[in-house]
């Protein structure tokens, strides 16, 4: 008897229901970091420089927004993911879960859906668990001293 393919293997994102969406997200936090990009770059484009500075709303810890369902009212400029501009945010992690699967490819090992544990993302090393510092410790025009090549 052949076992039933697991939820992303299945479906598209665009036939996924809202928790299974949710649960895509590997808590590694990368998507929270700050972000630089030359000004004369587009703004959707996957040429950026990464920083350790996360968002103030990111648990440095758990790597998870401490606001996610009101996050838009704290960071106005929060990017919400959607299936409409999954294809369209370059700037995404190579690792992340809603990047891959638009790209038709798999979910790592230590992803949480994988694993059945959501340490496995921080054991791999892939979250930015206490890797990061918050934006209010950061004045902003430091922000190009804190450049790193390592969420990329």
């Amino acid at each position: 008897m052949t076992e039933k393919q697991p939820f992303w293997r299945r479906k598209r994102l665009d036939q996924m229901t809202r928790p299974e969406w949710e649960s895509l997200c590997d808590g590694c936090g990368r998507c929270c970091l700050h972000k630089l990009r030359n000004a004369d770059e587009p703004a959707d484009t996957p040429n950026v420089d990464y920083t350790d500075i996360a968002c103030k709303l990111l648990d440095t810890h758990s790597c998870r927004c401490t606001h996610y369902p009101t996050r838009k009212t704290f960071v106005p400029d929060c990017v919400a993911l959607t299936v409409k501009n999954v294809d369209e945010l370059g700037w995404m992690p190579s690792t992340c879960a809603y990047r891959l699967l638009a790209e038709g490819h798999d979910l790592y090992w230590w992803h949480p859906l994988v694993s059945g544990d959501p340490e496995t993302v921080h054991e791999a090393g892939i979250s930015v668990r206490d890797k990061v510092v918050s934006e209010d410790e950061v004045p902003e025009d430091e922000f190009e001293d804190h450049i790193v090549d390592w969420p990329a």
